[in-house]
């Protein structure tokens, strides 16, 4: 941590702004500032099983897990965690699964056996995740039967040296409860984890070791969530639980929830935006979650129903997937009251209809993996169409010139930077990263987020363009020098470009324009495609190839990508 910037104080104000609404804020139930616990992430989970022991804390297609069976496990497994696999303080713990009870069993047991979360997308492949091990040191780590494969070959070769396998079926109840549960779900843990090193979930919690002592405070390392880099490989985010506590804390005061608030966890928990929301925030509050371990938009009709959900946080190619399915105007969605989330514009025709049919205005907001989520968003009283929302608590943001880092004046576009409590405290071992990430303003340190908007006279931000090259295929983000990076080990691409394509359902999706070997003509889009497949996460193997025989440059001999992804999008 760099001892120019101090950490944050317990208590963080809104900031000075132009906002013309800032005298409405206490009228409409949003204070002047958030107090910030000045514990670990573990303690909301300790306090909520004290206060509501009986209270369900999962719903899981029928099955309950309360808070003080929860608390139970977690501990258990944490014991584990110190007296079987060796974790000591600080020791990294990779987290490879779908949303399912064990995610959240196993996260809480990380950080109460003061070890840092590797939180992983469970969409990775063998050599994704070798970079990841590699990188990030982890000892030690969590993993879905179904995705064991991967990372079983690591288990010896790398850091990694223990891995506890969980089968989601053995979460499910003794019957369906009425719910059409996918087969993939219903798998059950086998005899054996099936590789050295591996153990079962159930054998582990059955061994019923203590931890010691809890002693991680709040500028303790909670997690290390990977994010694509514009260089290629992906970086860790350095979060602490002070960084991750303040977007939790904002977030609970700023979208008025509490205990008796139920949330849907469609999206994933190796991602901020489901890890924060629906784990981190649910615990705070000692409030309910629903789980839904892969998107199926009539199982989230169902559950919303079922369970009279009323928090739902999403991207808007899933709301826009849900909304338009034969039959939704017969669920009785009334239960909802707040539907928010952020990484794509909401169309106005899915906006319209929510509005209109359930009286449910969509609240988007702005939040990256390097400020724990939460960071810009619209007021619940006078939300605006189509922008990020305004500074929340403690957050300084402005807009600067990218190149000579002056700060523009309002309403001209520029590069959106930002300083507050949740921002990282930097990227894992990348000291020439930090370096370009960060700059000093007025005696603070800002992030630049790579992101150009603008500000209007109310305060308010808008998205623009990117800075940075990224694709965002149904809220998934997906940078171009990583994909290209991992084409060029196609014995037939000589080099390749990666590109934005428009899609109707995805918002966007992955192309890749190539040029192929002397040798190796013979080579088709779809044997790419077949091969992309097989080597990348999906959400961003490409889904379009185009063979050419050489890609633009610039005057420096560049590949001029900006000059492929204009004619894309006019195409």
């Amino acid at each position: 941590m760099d001892p120019v910037f101090p950490t944050h104080p317990g208590v963080i104000e809104r900031p000075e702004s132009p906002l013309h609404l800032d005298r409405q804020y206490a009228r409409d139930g949003v204070p002047e500032q958030v107090h910030v616990p000045e514990t670990s992430l573990f303690a909301n989970l300790e306090m909520s099983a004290r206060r509501f022991p009986a209270k369900p804390a999962i719903h899981f297609y029928g099955a309950t897990l309360t808070y003080g069976a929860l608390l139970q496990e977690v501990e258990h497994m944490a014991g584990y965690l110190q007296r079987v696999c060796g974790v000591e303080r600080g020791d990294r713990v990779l987290l490879f699964s779908q949303n399912c009870p064990q995610f959240i069993s196993a996260y809480f047991a990380i950080l109460r056996a003061d070890a840092v979360v590797v939180p992983v997308n469970a969409m990775l492949l063998e050599d994704e995740l070798r970079h990841i091990v590699a990188d990030s040191g982890a000892v030690a780590g969590f993993c879905a039967q179904e995705l064991a494969g991967h990372l079983a070959p690591l288990v010896g070769t790398t850091s990694l040296r223990h891995v506890v396998v969980h089968a989601y079926g053995d979460a499910l109840p003794a019957d369906d409860a009425g719910f059409t549960v996918p087969d993939w779900l219903r798998e059950r843990a086998h005899a054996e984890a099936g590789f050295a090193g591996g153990v079962r979930w159930q054998d582990a919690v059955a061994a019923q070791a203590r931890p010691g002592p809890a002693m991680a405070g709040p500028d303790d390392l909670c997690m290390l969530p990977y994010t694509s880099g514009t260089t290629g490989a992906p970086k860790a985010c350095m979060h602490t639980h002070r960084t991750a506590m303040s977007s939790v804390a904002g977030a609970r005061l700023w979208r008025h929830t509490n205990a008796e608030a139920i949330f849907l966890a469609s999206a994933p928990f190796f991602h901020l935006l489901g890890l924060q929301n629906c784990v981190n925030g649910v615990v705070y509050s000692g409030a309910t979650v629903v789980l839904l371990p892969r998107w199926d938009r009539e199982t989230a009709a169902e559950l919303i129903e079922r369970y009279r959900v009323t928090c739902w946080g999403a991207p808007p190619p899933m709301l826009v997937d849900f909304f338009a399915q034969p039959g939704i105007e017969a669920r009785d969605l009334r239960c909802l009251v707040q539907v928010g989330g952020g990484g794509a514009a909401m169309p106005e025709g899915t906006a319209r209809l929510m509005r209109e049919r359930y009286g449910l205005t969509y609240s988007e907001g702005y939040g990256l993996t390097e400020t724990a989520s939460f960071l810009l968003a619209n007021p619940l009283h006078r939300p605006k169409p189509g922008c990020l929302g305004v500074q929340t608590f403690g957050v300084d943001a402005r807009i600067i010139d990218p190149e000579t880092l002056k700060a523009l004046p309002q309403g001209e576009t520029g590069e959106i930077v930002v300083h507050g409590a949740q921002v990282m405290r930097g990227y894992w071992n990348q000291l020439e990263a930090n370096a370009e990430s960060f700059l000093v303003i007025d005696g603070k340190r800002f992030f630049r987020t790579g992101d150009l908007g603008c500000m209007d006279e109310d305060g308010y931000f808008a998205m623009r363009d990117r800075l940075k090259r990224m694709i965002n295929a149904s809220g998934y983000k997906v940078w171009p020098a990583e994909v290209e990076a991992m084409l060029h080990g196609h014995p037939a691409i000589q080099e390749s470009c990666v590109i934005a394509s428009r899609d109707e359902r995805r918002g966007e999706t992955v192309k890749a324009v190539v040029v192929l070997r002397a040798d190796a003509r013979d080579t088709n889009e779809a044997d790419i495609l077949a091969w992309c497949r097989e080597t990348m996460a999906s959400y961003k193997a490409p889904r379009l190839v185009a063979i050419v025989d050489r890609l633009p440059r610039s005057a420096t001999g560049k590949v001029a990508w900006r000059e492929l992804q204009d004619a894309e999008m006019r195409a």
